[in-house]
């Protein structure tokens, strides 16, 4: 057990740091296969309909995270299992983290704004986000940047590392399943609103611990760690998104920015809450550099968090089984006294009767 946890833990920080390192591959990469996969199944299956949209969701990610954990067993079960089930985290970590190509896409971005390029920028924004571009002038371009390094903070990065904290591998595939999903099915467009449901809803489960994580650490790790808390618990809860409104509001606290309001996004326009509103100023193009350190600081701080996590979970656990184990010992230990009691009783009353 005590290998298991410490396995995890190295392939964490190997993955982490090969993120960190390469980044996202232009062709290749696991998850845009799984997105093929996944748009698949869903020319077959669509139907405008709330269970249609739920066997979708079923196949596609509990099949990925029953793949994982047949997967992670085999590779636990082999002769060299510790560099196996090393690399196998490693190489899962890599494949679900975003936090290196989200940073280079919000500074494309904002190299292009810094330029007064206003045509790149709104080529390059649909990389980031689904807002409409062309409605967008350069401050508004600018805001929709650090609003999706604050939320793909949590989404790309914190989030899979609190499930693969919390379950392994399956923890890690199974998490970006459903974030992808989302991301494909989960918004309120004509065709999605129903079919999409159950990912959408999926999706706000499971990235309820990590956005709470990353909203947490951007206090910590924010130069404004008094405006960060006061965003978060103020304006937090009024965003329509339960786990993108923590996380936004305590990065436009944390940057002194005010993010939310007035947006066009798939076709339509959103009046949302503005966030930070009271203290906080417009949004202006070096701001996107300093949210992405501030997603960087946050996700170096979630992988220690996390593996700290674990290995503290390994830890409290190891005890309680060896102390089980004890305790089945001298329980058989005393079984078999009593048993060879009962033997010596039984061969001594043989005898008497003889």
């Amino acid at each position: 057990m005590r290998a298991e946890h410490a396995g995890y833990a190295c392939g964490a920080a190997l993955g982490f740091l090969g993120d960190l390192v390469v980044g996202d591959p232009r062709r290749g990469h696991p998850v845009a296969a799984f997105g093929r996969a996944a748009a698949a199944v869903e020319r077959r299956l669509w139907r405008d309909h709330r269970g249609t949209g739920a066997l979708h969701t079923a196949l596609l990610a509990g099949g990925t995270a029953a793949g994982a954990a047949l997967l992670d067993r085999a590779v636990r079960r082999s002769p060299a299992a510790f560099p196996a089930s090393v690399a196998l985290t490693a190489a899962a970590t890599w494949a679900v983290l975003g936090g290196t190509s989200l940073g280079r896409e919000a500074r494309a971005v904002g190299g292009a704004l810094a330029a007064g390029d206003l045509g790149v920028a709104r080529e390059r924004l649909p990389h980031l986000c689904g807002r409409d571009p062309q409605a967008l002038d350069g401050q508004q371009m600018a805001r929709a940047v650090v609003e999706s390094v604050a939320e793909n903070t949590s989404d790309a990065v914190v989030g899979a590392l609190v499930w693969g904290a919390a379950a392994g591998v399956p923890g890690l595939l199974a998490f970006r399943a459903v974030n992808t999903l989302d991301a494909m099915v989960g918004h309120k467009s004509p065709r999605h609103r129903r079919f999409g449901w159950a990912s959408a809803r999926l999706d706000d489960v499971a990235g309820y611990p990590g956005s709470r994580l990353t909203a947490a650490l951007a206090v910590l790790a924010g130069p404004d760690r008094r405006g960060a808390l006061r965003a978060w618990r103020q304006d937090g809860p009024s965003h329509p998104s339960p786990n993108a409104g923590p996380v936004e509001a305590a990065f436009a606290g944390a940057l002194g920015v005010r993010l939310g309001g007035t947006l066009a996004y798939g076709g339509r326009v959103e009046h949302r809450p503005v966030l930070n509103g009271g203290t906080g100023r417009p949004v202006a193009v070096p701001d996107i550099e300093r949210a992405v350190r501030l997603s960087r600081r946050v996700s170096a701080l979630a992988l220690a968090a996390t593996v700290a996590g674990r290995l503290a979970a390994g830890a409290v656990r190891r005890p309680r089984t060896a102390g089980a184990v004890r305790r089945s010992r001298t329980a058989g230990a005393v079984r078999r006294s009593r048993t060879a009691g009962a033997v010596r009783r039984s061969r001594t009353a043989g005898k008497a009767a003889k």
